[in-house]
Formats: structure tokens, C-alpha cells, sequence
């Protein structure tokens, strides 16, 4: 236990913690129910032993329905015995509960690498949803529909979310970058009626023309139901953008002509009514089609933004983000919250990272939602961010879609300022929310997660399906009871035995998550190790990625990124471990840099967790939502053809993984060179 923890020590304590949303809600649950809940401990053993714990949520949070759950039916049996139908007597629309205000606050802040800051007021963004919701039922979209989006992360985007969801359509959207046959590979299966397109953008300084793309797609999806589509004007120029040679194609500006001046009308619907589909990787097949409920994404979504980083109507949330990522649909309820929400369309890189953060700080936001490797990015080009700006608004810096390790931990509280409340969190696009979480009330040790999240009964399993968290070993991260933004459905998948098949079949009945985990007995901080599929398990002894990587922050200065897979062949008797490290630019990989390697890595786990083998490796796959892609490697290194998918960033890079499956001869050649 103690290699897991000896890195955690206490980095930043809680102040003022009764002012805070949770803490309130401790306080309003002991007064209806009589109870004396202590901590924010006992608050989570109370909301996952008790169902009331929801209903609780839902006054609290103030959700607007026009029929309120009833108290005595807040489940009942679903399609799948393991996902049940949460508050089947409610009716609400997840749009309205977005758009409760309607004054002239700002709600969303718009800008982009090109340097144009736009702001919308609430009033402002209600009349562009009633103009497109209006254009929309015009056209023909009714309760059920499918729109689908390949757009940048803009006004536009979020104003076709809310419309659609106003009506009750299914909205489902990919980034623009995303290719041809990734995207076809989507929306192929859920057959939109009407798909907006971005026909212009920028990235990294380049300009980009999609118009080939939207030509392929249209022409492809008008065989599978298409019936229109609309061209959203360039990113670049801001002109209006007509396909005289695509069917059925119109500008934005024309589709919006059909719009009446009939008042935003919100649809009253169940709670389990689907709003979003998201998608699995797909990064080795088909991705899955993950169907989400309105009232499930919108209670749960609130509740972490509400609680976690402390959200409110005097905040300004700034998620780093692409449409493509279950991120987009969880910052777009910080209006919900009253929050004003920051869209940023490009690369952070562009023109310089140094203008993006002190647009960070002259903005005043003061929740920043990003990812381990940007932070990362900054500490290695020697970035120094209270040098550039006060960050005085700043109160929580929230880091997902990798694991933060110890050092990067310890690195931007200092970056970033004594009070500032770094949080990393885990969770997924499966469900749409955080399993771990962060929160105000509770301290925070470098490296570790601070707790489970609120109404999520996560717990850590055995092989054997043994619950071993107060062990301090590691496991899998599971969830052992029902929650409301657990998936409805796969789309097409009928009898549903695929998404049991995907979450229920190792456990029988639980939700296996497919990441690794550990919890400190001590502090109850969680420790995400990688994915349990990726799990490594030389000799028996089975450890994540995320330990090797942990100890390469070591290194960062001449190590610019990493990537950590098993291998096992056929003819092998055991799994290997391979760690591929990538040089930064002018450093070079020498025997003695993979000596220290070693000698690092053995002293701060074992000598079991030592590499069989390290190489340099010209680049590291990652999916178009920034993700490291270890299964996909690992696959190939141990005998798959496997071809990449459209959700794979730099698919050339796997290439570069091939001749890794004869380890031997590369070895020899590394040695030969060295």
C-alpha cells in the first residue's frame, strides 16, 4: 500500500467550508429528515443508501418540471433489469432548465485563436434558441427526431443543442476534425433527419475547408433518412455558405427564414427522455451509440457542477473542449446554474499559449476545466502562469480525460496559487458524469482524487468480485447501485444484450467501469491507475499505467510524452511491459537516460514494475478528444492487424507500433545504435 500513497501529502485545505453549496445541503437534509450527517462522508453514505437522497436533489437544486416526481415512484423497472426508470410520473424539459434566465447578464463568452471575443446575453441566446427551434418545427423535427452536428465548439453549436432539445429532438454532434469515416461510422446508425455542418474553420493557424467532407457525408447519410442539411457560415470569414451541388443543403441564414414569431414553446417530457447520443471510442470497431435521458444528464450534471467546484450564478465556467467530448454536454448545464460558460473554438497553442492564459485571467474565470497534458505542456516549455497574470477570480482548476499525477498535482497548486482548489476527477461519456470527484469541503493530497461522488455507490472489486478498498490494493472501479444518468440504451441495440455485455457481464448485475483503481484507507483519496483492460500484469502482479507514468513528471524535461502497454503474444508464456517514450525537441535517448528510468521506477514501486523493455517511439496515438490510446498499442504490439478508426487524432502514429511485435530484433538494433 504504501508505494500507492507515499507521494500524498496535504496540498491545500478547505476554507470557509460551510459557505458552501454542499455543505448546505448537508444541513438542509438534516433538518427535513432529522438526521445529524457530520461530513460530507457521511452526506455520501446517506445518498447512496437512501433513494429519498434524489428527491432531495432535485428541490434542492431547484429543477424546473411541470409535473414534480412523485415521492413514491422514483424507480421503476426498466427495459434492462440493471437500469431502471428513474421518476417515471415527472415531466420536464432539460431546455428550460437552461434557459431560466432571461435578464441581460452575460451567459456565454464566444472567442477562438482568431482573437475575436463575442459576448451573448441570457436574453440575447432565449431569442436565437426561439428563432432556431422555430425554423426547426417548420422543417418538420418532432419529439424523437435525430439532429446530428459536425461543428466547432461556437454560439451556433450550443444554440442547436438547446433548440433540439426544446423540442424534444435527440442531438448528437462530432468535431470537425474527426474523419469521414469516423463520422459516417456514427451517424450511419442513428439515421438524423437534419444534420448542421461547419463549412469553414480554423486550427493552428490554418485554414480549413470542409466542404469535400460535407459532400461525402451528405451524399452517404442522404441513403440512411437525411432529409436536410444546413450550412452553418465559415468560421473564418463569418460569410454565409451555399452548396449549389449538395441536395437538400441550405445556409443557416435561409433555414432560419422559416422561423415565425411564436414564443419558445418547451415540451413537456419524461424524465428518461432521450437528449443526447454520445459514442464510445471506437478506436478498434464500431463506436457504440450511447443514448442519454434529458432528465438524467441535467440532474446529474448540476449536482457536480453545483458541488464539486462550488458553480453558482457568479461564476464563469471555462471548459477547454471539443463538441466531440462528453465535456461539451456536461459545461453547457453551467447555465442552468446561471453560470456564464466560455466557448473556445482552436488550438490553446495558437497563436501562443501565454495569450491563452491571460485571456484565462483577463476574462475572470473562475472555474478552469482541462486536461493533464495541457497542464503539462505548460510546466515544459517553462511557463510560469503568476507570471503572466494574478488569476485573482480563479477559485478551481477541475483536470480530466487522464490521470493527474502526484507531481503535476503538486505543480499547479504552485503554478497556480496556494488558494486555488485543484481537483482531478473520473468518470465517462458511459454516464455522462464523475464517478470520483473533488470537493470544497475536503482536503486535498497530491495525486489523489478526493472522493466518491455524491449518489454514486463506487466501491473498488476484486477479480472474485470481492469489495477490497479498505485494503489499500488496487481493483476494479465498479458501481454497485442504479443512478440516473446511467445509459438508456445503445441505439439499434434492441434487445440491449450489447451494453450488458459491455458494462454488467464480468460482475453479474454491477457496473464495471473498465478503470483501476485504489482508495488511501487513511485520507479515502482515490487513485485512478489506468484502464483495467490495459491493466498490466507481468508475472501475475497486475498495475496500471498510471504508476509508471507518475514517476516519468520526473523527467518531464527531457521526455515530452509516454506510453506504457502490455505485450503477449502467441508464443509468449507471459505478459511483457513496454514503455515508449517520446524526446522532446534537441534531447536525446540514451542508455543512460533508460538506466535511470529504471532505477526510478524501482525504487519508487518495484523492481516487478520495472519495463521489460524501452524504446523511443517517434509519436503517441491519442483520440481526437485527447486521450492516450494504450489498448490499441497493445493490441498491435501483441499480433492484431487492427486498422485505426476516424476517432484516432494521428492515425499514422500506430503505424509506427508494428515492429514492435519483434521486440527482440528492435532491441537489438536500439543496442547497435546506443
Amino acid at each position: 500500500m504504501d508505494s500507492y500513497f507515499s507521494q500524498s501529502k496535504l496540498l491545500w485545505t478547505p476554507r470557509n467550508p460551510e459557505f458552501t453549496s454542499t455543505d448546505l445541503f448537508r444541513r438542509l437534509i438534516n433538518r427535513k429528515h432529522g438526521l445529524n450527517l457530520q461530513d460530507f462522508h457521511e452526506l455520501h453514505k446517506y445518498s447512496v443508501e437512501h433513494d429519498e437522497f434524489w428527491l432531495d436533489l432535485w428541490e434542492f437544486l431547484g429543477i424546473i418540471s411541470s409535473i414534480p416526481p412523485n415521492k413514491d415512484r422514483i424507480t421503476v423497472p426498466g427495459k434492462i433489469p440493471e437500469i431502471p426508470t428513474w421518476f417515471p410520473d415527472a415531466r420536464l424539459n432539460y431546455a428550460e432548465n437552461l434557459l431560466w434566465r432571461r435578464d441581460d447578464a452575460i451567459a456565454i463568452t464566444a472567442t477562438g485563436e482568431l482573437g475575436n471575443v463575442e459576448h451573448y446575453t441570457f436574453r440575447q441566446l432565449w431569442q436565437m434558441v426561439r428563432k432556431m427551434a422555430s425554423a426547426l418545427r417548420t422543417s418538420g423535427l418532432q419529439v424523437g427526431d435525430r439532429v446530428a452536428a459536425i461543428v466547432t465548439n461556437s454560439i451556433n453549436s450550443v444554440v442547436i443543442a438547446i433548440a433540439v432539445a426544446s423540442i424534444g429532438g435527440i442531438f448528437s454532434t462530432t468535431a470537425t476534425d474527426m474523419g469521414t469515416q469516423g463520422i459516417l461510422d456514427r451517424y450511419r446508425q442513428i439515421r438524423p433527419k437534419f444534420v448542421f455542418s461547419d463549412t469553414e474553420v480554423s486550427y493552428a493557424g490554418k485554414q480549413i475547408d470542409l466542404s469535400d467532407k460535407i459532400k461525402e457525408v451528405v451524399g452517404d447519410l442522404s441513403t440512411y433518412g437525411l432529409q436536410q442539411t444546413i450550412l452553418l457560415p465559415s468560421r473564418i470569414s463569418g460569410k454565409e455558405i451555399e452548396m449549389d451541388n449538395l441536395r437538400n443543403s441550405v445556409s443557416l441564414a435561409r433555414f432560419l427564414q422559416a422561423a415565425d414569431e411564436h414564443e419558445l414553446v418547451f415540451e413537456q417530457l419524461p424524465f428518461n427522455q432521450p437528449l443526447f447520443i454520445l459514442y464510445s471510442s471506437g478506436t478498434s470497431g464500431k463506436p457504440k451509440c450511447i443514448v442519454h435521458s434529458a432528465g438524467g444528464v441535467l440532474l446529474q450534471t448540476k449536482k457536480s457542477l453545483h458541488f464539486g467546484p462550488n458553480l453558482s450564478m457568479n461564476d464563469t465556467m471555462f471548459q477547454y473542449t471539443t463538441t466531440g467530448w462528453m465535456m461539451w454536454t456536461y459545461m453547457l448545464v453551467g447555465l442552468a446554474l446561471g453560470a456564464r460558460i466560455i466557448l473556445y473554438d482552436g488550438s490553446p497553442f495558437y497563436p501562443d499559449l501565454i495569450n491563452y492564459l491571460k485571456f484565462i485571467d483577463t476574462q475572470n474565470v473562475t472555474l478552469l476545466g482541462t486536461s493533464p497534458r495541457f497542464l503539462a505542456e505548460i510546466q515544459g516549455r517553462g511557463i510560469s502562469p503568476l507570471k503572466i497574470g494574478k488569476f485573482d477570480a480563479l477559485k478551481t482548476i477541475t483536470c480530466t480525460g487522464a490521470v493527474l499525477t502526484t507531481p503535476m498535482f503538486e505543480w499547479t497548486q504552485n503554478a497556480f496559487g496556494k488558494n486555488v482548489h485543484v481537483v482531478s476527477t473520473s468518470g465517462g461519456t458511459d454516464v455522462c458524469t464523475a464517478f470520483v470527484t473533488g470537493n470544497p469541503t475536503l482536503p486535498v493530497y497530491a495525486g489523489e482524487i478526493q472522493c466518491k461522488d455524491l449518489g454514486q455507490k463506487v466501491e473498488v472489486f476484486d477479480q472474485d468480485g470481492n469489495n477490497i478498498e479498505h485494503t489499500g490494493q488496487p481493483g476494479e472501479l465498479v458501481c454497485t447501485k442504479s443512478h440516473p444518468s446511467l445509459p438508456l440504451f445503445f441505439w439499434g441495440d434492441e434487445s440491449g444484450m450489447k451494453l450488458r455485455e459491455t458494462y454488467f457481464d464480468i460482475y453479474p448485475g454491477i457496473w464495471r467501469q473498465g478503470d483501476f483503481m485504489v482508495i488511501n484507507p487513511k485520507t479515502k483519496g482515490i487513485l485512478i491507475l489506468g484502464r483495467s483492460d490495459g491493466v498490466l500484469n507481468p508475472s501475475g502482479v497486475r498495475f496500471g499505467s498510471g504508476e509508471i507514468y507518475n514517476v516519468l513528471e520526473q523527467f518531464s524535461s527531457v521526455i515530452d510524452d509516454s506510453l506504457c502497454v502490455g505485450q503477449r503474444r502467441s508464443q509468449d508464456k507471459d505478459e511483457r511491459v513496454l514503455l515508449f517514450l517520446k524526446m522532446r525537441q534537441g534531447q536525446k535517448f540514451t542508455a543512460q537516460l533508460q538506466t535511470q528510468i529504471r532505477s526510478a521506477i524501482k525504487t519508487a514501486l518495484s523492481a516487478r514494475h520495472v519495463p521489460a523493455y524501452i524504446f523511443e517511439i517517434e509519436d503517441i496515438p491519442y483520440t481526437v478528444n485527447g486521450k492516450k490510446i494504450e489498448i490499441a498499442v497493445k493490441q498491435i504490439v501483441s499480433g492484431s492487424n487492427l486498422q485505426p478508426s476516424g476517432t484516432v487524432a494521428n492515425p499514422d502514429s500506430l503505424k509506427l507500433y508494428y515492429r514492435f511485435r519483434d521486440v527482440e530484433a528492435v532491441t537489438h538494433a536500439v543496442k547497435a545504435r546506443l
